[in-house]
Order: structure tokens, then sequence, then C-alpha cells
């Protein structure tokens, strides 16, 4: 798959071509960042981090709040890594300080390891400096340590001349356990996109620049090369999920429409009677789509949409199925109830009586931390729920903001102790932990 890449230098968007030429100046990184990203996971490298000559680390972090990204350049202490790691960074790219005392007591899973190298010489310090180490040595060192490898060929980077498939594939087999990442030679057109599926179907990935920049290989095209289909009009059968991955609806895409999708934001589909179809164009029920993914057998789409007006379905139902099931349907029913709930209803009541909601909620988490049976803890769990949200919703925070922060912590490595507050001791000898996980 295409991994869309973006290097900061002087806090812009750039594109470094061969470490021969100037740096590709190619905009804003945060409105870069939010159209790339639409196509997955993105990479953020900050160059002036990786030179020594400054540091693009607030810009980092705004990205990584925002968007699924990997970040690198100029991670060169454990604490760095750990702080891009704990903002939600998918994983860092480690490359002058790749080496196992490093990489230790970090996690495997979300580490990459970023090989630089010339003519076979690994190259570091920003590609200022040449090693005696060689590029299959160092992937044997590390791959016990890390879950991928970012290899880019320098002598190739932002010419692109396409990649060595013969060299690659030796490569992806030296690093059998670990994912590969090429960057440095990819390039637009009919071949372009021909060796980002043969990678791809050799498990290893393309991490793109300067040809997207430069439009000779389209976002869309990118995206797209490793899929197939089976359908005789060609069409890619396209499944539309809202922010919490909750199915919606069964749609269809071909490259027009994704190139759409990518270019406007909005949710752009291949109607099989209409032609192009912009989604809520004439019902009102629109789309923001906020990324798209590729299926374990390349041959479905995710979009994941921020849904708009009374649903995805033309009947006005949340889905095409239904509408909706359990906390979220809740969360919806709550939210309207908020809007036209009378005055003198119990509902109207929680939502301006905040002693009353505060009160139903210490009662409620009391009832369910004295349950003893399964059917107690869900019941009682469910009404601790639906208080939850109805003290969410009045302060303004949706069900989706609830799911973000929950996503948000999952990436953390470092944790709180967990230890009780002073007045909520435990009384049964129960331990806390603490520690790396």
């Amino acid at each position: 798959m295409i991994v869309p890449s973006i290097d900061i230098k002087g806090g812009r968007a750039v594109q470094l071509r061969g470490g021969r030429h100037e740096p590709l100046d190619v905009g804003d990184p945060e409105k870069v960042a939010e159209r790339l990203s639409r196509a997955g996971e993105i990479a953020v490298v900050d160059l002036d981090a990786a030179l020594g000559s400054g540091s693009n680390e607030a810009i980092v972090l705004s990205l990584i709040s925002k968007y699924a990204c990997r970040v690198g350049g100029g991670i060169r202490t454990k604490e760095r890594a750990l702080r891009y790691l704990d903002s939600g960074a998918r994983s860092v790219m480690i490359g002058t300080k790749a080496d196992p005392d490093f990489f230790s007591g970090l996690p495997r899973e979300r580490l990459i390891a970023a090989l630089d190298s010339d003519r076979e010489r690994i190259m570091v310090e920003g590609w200022t400096l040449a090693t005696q180490a060689k590029l299959i040595e160092k992937i044997a060192e590390l791959k016990p340590w890390v879950s991928g490898f970012l290899l880019t060929i320098i002598d190739r980077e932002g010419e692109m001349n396409g990649f060595d498939l013969t060299r690659a594939k030796s490569l992806i087999e030296a690093a059998k356990g670990a994912r590969v990442t090429f960057a440095g030679g990819a390039m637009g057109g009919a071949e372009g996109r021909a060796q980002i599926a043969e990678l791809d179907s050799l498990g290893a990935d393309v991490q793109a620049g300067t040809a997207i920049a430069l439009g000779s290989l389209s976002l869309a095209e990118a995206f797209s090369a490793p899929l197939k289909t089976d359908r005789p009009d060609g069409l890619w059968s396209t499944a539309v999920c809202d922010e919490g991955g909750r199915f919606l609806g069964l749609v269809y895409s071909d490259l027009e429409s994704l190139n759409a999708s990518f270019g406007s934001g909005k949710g752009v589909y291949r109607s099989r009677t209409r032609g192009l179809w912009i989604k809520g164009s004439s019902s009102g029920n629109g789309q923001r789509l906020l990324r798209a993914d590729l299926d374990c057998d390349r041959d479905c789409i995710r979009f994941t949409v921020r849904q708009e007006g009374h649903g995805f379905c033309h009947l006005d139902r949340r889905n095409c199925f239904d509408d909706g099931y359990g906390i979220e349907k809740l969360s919806r029913t709550i939210a309207a109830r908020l809007k036209t709930a009378p005055e003198g209803s119990y509902t109207r009541r929680l939502f301006t009586d905040s002693g009353l909601l505060a009160s139903k909620l210490r009662e409620e988490a009391d009832e369910l931390v004295v349950t003893s049976s399964s059917v107690e803890a869900a019941f009682e769990a469910a009404d601790v729920i639906y208080f939850s949200l109805v003290k969410a919703l009045r302060e303004g925070a949706r069900l989706i903001d609830i799911e973000s922060e929950l996503e948000r912590r999952s990436y953390k490595v470092q944790r709180r102790p967990g230890n009780a507050k002073p007045g909520y001791e435990s009384s049964d000898g129960g331990q806390t932990w603490t520690g790396i996980h």
C-alpha cells in the first residue's frame, strides 16, 4: 500500500530530491496532512531535527493529534520517542540511533528502523555522514527489535525513476518478520502503479512524497494500485463506516470517484445507474471523508466518514439495515431529547439540574460496584453509561469525542500508576500497577 509522506523544514512541508537538489516546497504541513491523510496513515519527518539545525516538534505533535502518523527525524533520545508515542504516533522511525540498546524498553510493535543507504552504505545525520555499516547486515541486526523497516534509497530519492524490484525482493526476504516500506523512487504512470501493486503483493509498502507532490502520481492512483475486482464493470466495493467503525452501507468506487473524494474531502462514489455520485448533494445527508483503507485481500475499500443529516440511508435511517444499535443509538436518542424534551420531564430535569445528575451518577456507580453477577453488572453498567452520556452531552462532548479519547489512550506507552484518589481507596487489599506497557 501507499504511505504518503511529509518532510518538514522551517515550518513548511517539503520534499527532498536525492540530497542533491533544493527541497521542493509543497505548502502548509497542516493542509498537506489533511489531504494526504484521507488515503490512510502518513509519514511525517522533521528534517530540521534530523539535520540538527532546529525542531518542528510542535507541528509534528499537532499532526499526531489529528491524523494517523508514523513519525521520524531527529529522534535520538528515548524521551522524545516516548513523547511522540504517548501523543498518539502509530510508530516512530529511528535512524541515527537505530541500535538494540536504543530500542530496548520501547514497544517493538511501534518501532520502525529507518535505514538510509547510498549505494549500499548506511547514511546518518540527515544523509550527511556515511557509516561503514552495510544495509543487509544492519537489517539482520535490528530485525528482532522492530516491527518494520523504512528503507530509503538516497540515490533514487525524489528522482521518480522507480524501484529495483530484484533488489527489493532480496531486502524483503532479509527483513522477513518485519514489514518493509520503501522510499525513494516512487514514479508515476502505469509502471509506477504496477510497482506499488507488485511490492504490496510481496508484503511491502511504498512511501511516496515527490511523485504525489508534483502530480505525476495522484493520491487516488497510488492508493488504488493494489486493488482488484472480479466485477464486470471494474468497480471496487466500498464499505462506508462512521467515525466509530460502525457500518453504514455498501457503495462502489472507481478511480474518478476516489480522485474526487481525496480532492474534496467528501464522500464521492460511482453509482451504477447515475454515474459520479456526491453523497448528500440532493438529500443534504452529506459526508466528510476522514480516511480510506484497503482490506487485507485488496478487493474492498473502507471509507470512514463523518455522516451528516439524518443518516446514510435514503430512508432517513442511520444505516441501510436499521437505525443503529447500542451505545451509538442511545447517544443519538439522548441528543435528540436534549433539544425536544418538554419542561417538567425527567430528561429535561437531568439536563437542567446538575445536582440531580451528579447524584444519579454517584448512585448508579455505587450500585455497579456491589454487583455480584453478570446480569446485575450489565444492568447497572447500562445505567452508568446512560447517565454518563447525559453528562457528556450536557457539557458538549459527543460519543465520538469519548471514543477518540479512548483511542488516544490506547497508544500511550507510559501510564500513570492508577492508584485510587483519597477517599476512594480500595478496602479489599487490591494492588495497583505501574510501568511501561
